[in-house]
Order: C-alpha cells, then structure tokens, then sequence
C-alpha cells in the first residue's frame, strides 16, 4: 500500500487548497488593476523560445519543433518572458507587463515549481528606483486584495503596508555574515580566495572548484537571506557586478542596477537596470554559457533577435514577481503546490 499522499483534484484535498485558491484569483485581479490603473498593457509572449534564458544557473525544458517539409528544429518553454518583452520595447511599447508562465527544470521544493506564474513588468525611459515603488504599492494591494495585514512564512512576518527597509548587498554582507564583500571585488576580477578564507571563517562550506560567484551565493542564501523581510519586506540592492549579466553599471563599477525584494526571508521579485548595449550583453551571455558548461556540461544557444533588439531598445527598467510566492505568503501556505490550480505532476523516475 501506497504512502504517497492523495493526488490535489480528491476532493477532499482540493477543499483543503480551496481557500488559497480563491485568494489567488482576487490578487490577480488586483493586480491587473493595479497595472491598468497605471495605463500598462498586458501582453501574451510566446512560451517557445530560440533561447530559454542564458544564466548559468537556470535550467530550461526542450522540446521540438517540427516543419510541414518535416525539417527539425530545437526549441525551448521560456524561463522568463524578457528576452520577448524586450522586443516589445524595441519595437515602441513603453509600459508592458505579463502574467503568465515561466518553466525551470531542476527546481521542485517548497518555494520552487517546474512551471510556476511570472508577474514581469517594464519601464521604458524609467530609472529601476521607479519599479522600487512599484513593489510597495503591489504588495499593499495585493495583501488587501488577500484580506491580509501580513505575510507570513516559516514563523516570520512581514507587514505588506509598511515603507520597504532599502539594504545594499555589502552592508548585509557585513550585517549578517561578519564579510567585508566590497574588499573581494577590488580588482580587475574578484578575488575568489578571500572571499572563500572569509567563508570558512562564518561556517560556510566552500568546496575547491567553487567561483567567487558560486561562493558569494552560498554567503547569501546561508546566512543574509534567512534574514531578509522580518517585520516590513526588504529591497536588497547594489548587487556587484558579477552577480547581474542583463544589468547596466553604476558610477561605481563593482556595482550593477540590480535588487530583489524579499519578505518573510523569501525572494519576491528581481530587478534591473536593463543592459541595452548588444557588444557587452553577448559578452555577458557568453561568459554565463561558459560557466554552466562547466557546472552542467551544457549550453544554450543565443537568441540573436533579442542581442540585435537591444541596438534599438530605449533605457528601460524592468522586474519578475514570483506570483505564486507571494500568493503563500499573504495566505499562509506552507507549500506552493498548495497555491497552484493544477500542480505539474511528478513523474516516476526512469530505471
């Protein structure tokens, strides 16, 4: 007899899962309110992509498509709409967002579902401080569209109506692990070995073919992130350099236009200053391909159409919301399968 538990469409399971549900419905709707009340139009981008996404660490779907000659090609469900809302800016649309779904491999757990909902927003011609006030005002909005006062998770609270505490990276760094990040990255390349002496000294575990990259996020998501979104959500801002392939410099140049808006110790939302210089994206790009062939033992291709939109795209700012995330949050859910009309199913593994 089977252990496993009953599938979500038993109705008595469903029951259990109904109330998140409905809260789901009302915060979606609030927030097409919210963006239509700030004349953004919706839009409905392709989920098959040439490319999936290039970071190195965000695993993609493949599948393939097939011609009326029977020629075949490669394809891929996008990781996130930006490669395509970026034509879109391109192409002359100024405030744009979707709501739709976004597909990651390797990821499954509590806060990670292979096809999971993407709230992803542009600016053009806006400065990425802009979409800062746009995260305040969506969580407000959203909570009391959830008939909340605060988002919870794993025992820590968050209040969706309070101003959001502005963190930069180094100063949590120093914060929270003890680190003095900035003193890593004050060369041509950062320097791997003191990041990972100062690693082993706060108990973080660095292994000999880790990256300053790979170092860095273990520093983060053992010791700041857990930390981050106690009592009011949090912005984690002045990511350095390395940490932020689609994002323009700042005047500093160890330092990207790049933060994410975290609460209750749970990442919400990722944004950017948007890199719009082709040269130096496909630079980036490459340099991410590099280093998931050596992690993975794969690539992905470039999607030539987006490098070439960039010569023409106007200065924008632009931002993904974890959608289903947020709806835990403001309902309380422990998982988020829990807050997902029709979870993907698990597949018996292969002998």
């Amino acid at each position: 007899m089977s252990d496993a538990p009953a599938p979500w469409w038993r109705p008595d399971r469903h029951a259990d899962r109904r109330p998140f549900l409905k809260a789901r419905s009302k915060m979606a709707a609030a927030a097409r309110s919210f963006f239509g009340a700030q004349h953004f139009v919706e839009v409905d981008t392709a989920v098959l992509q040439i490319s999936p996404g290039n970071e190195a660490h965000i695993s993609a779907f493949a599948t393939e498509i097939i011609s009326p000659a029977a020629e075949t090609s490669e394809l891929f469900l996008h990781a996130s709409p930006e490669f395509a809302m970026k034509k879109l800016l391109a192409a002359g649309e100024e405030r744009i967002y979707s709501f739709g779904h976004a597909f990651r491999n390797r990821e499954r757990d509590k806060l990670h579902h292979p096809e999971f909902t993407l709230l992803e927003w542009y600016r053009a011609k806006t400065p990425y401080q802009r979409l800062i006030e746009d995260c305040a005002g969506l969580l407000a909005a959203l909570a009391q569209a959830a008939g909340t006062d605060l988002l919870v998770h794993g025992g820590v609270s968050a209040d969706p109506f309070e101003d959001l505490e502005l963190l930069g990276v180094a100063a949590a760094f120093d914060r929270y692990a003890g680190v003095d990040l900035l003193a890593t990255v004050t060369g041509a390349a950062p320097d791997r070995d003191a990041l990972a002496v100062a690693a082993g000294r706060i108990g973080v575990r660095v292994t000999a073919d880790d990256s300053w990259s790979d170092i860095f996020s273990k520093i983060l998501s053992v010791k700041i992130e857990p930390q981050l979104g106690h009592g009011r959500a949090t912005i984690l801002m002045d990511y350095p350099a390395s940490e932020a392939a689609l994002a323009n410099l700042q005047e500093d140049q160890r330092l990207a236009e790049r933060f994410e808006l975290y609460a209750c110790g749970v990442e919400l939302a990722n944004g950017f200053g948007e890199l719009t210089d082709p040269v130096e994206q496909r630079r980036r790009l490459a340099a991410e391909m590099a280093e998931r062939q050596r992690i993975y033992g794969e690539t992905y291709p470039l999607d030539e159409d987006f490098l070439a939109a960039l010569a023409i795209m106007p200065p924008a700012s632009g931002i993904a919301l974890g959608f289903d995330r947020l709806v835990m949050l403001a309902t309380g859910a422990e998982r988020i399968e829990q807050v997902i009309w029709t979870p993907v199913a698990k597949p018996v593994p292969s002998k």
